[in-house]
């Protein structure tokens, strides 16, 4: 059981530090970052932006 002591005390100071203000702007700002670049990558999307762009060309 001391095992498991530890592990939630671990899990409860995580919490605290994942929950405040400043980590969730972070996180969010990455996953914008990923989502973005993962846009790029997917082939489907990746089409789709270029139709668009060859639209507002002419």
């Amino acid at each position: 059981m001391p095992l498991l002591d530890h592990a939630l005390y671990a899990l409860v100071i995580m919490h605290g530090f994942w929950a405040g203000p400043w980590m969730l702007i972070i996180i969010a700002l990455g996953a914008a970052y990923v989502g973005g670049r993962a846009v790029e990558w997917i082939p489907f999307t990746r089409r789709i932006l270029e139709r668009r762009e060859a639209e507002e060309r002419g």
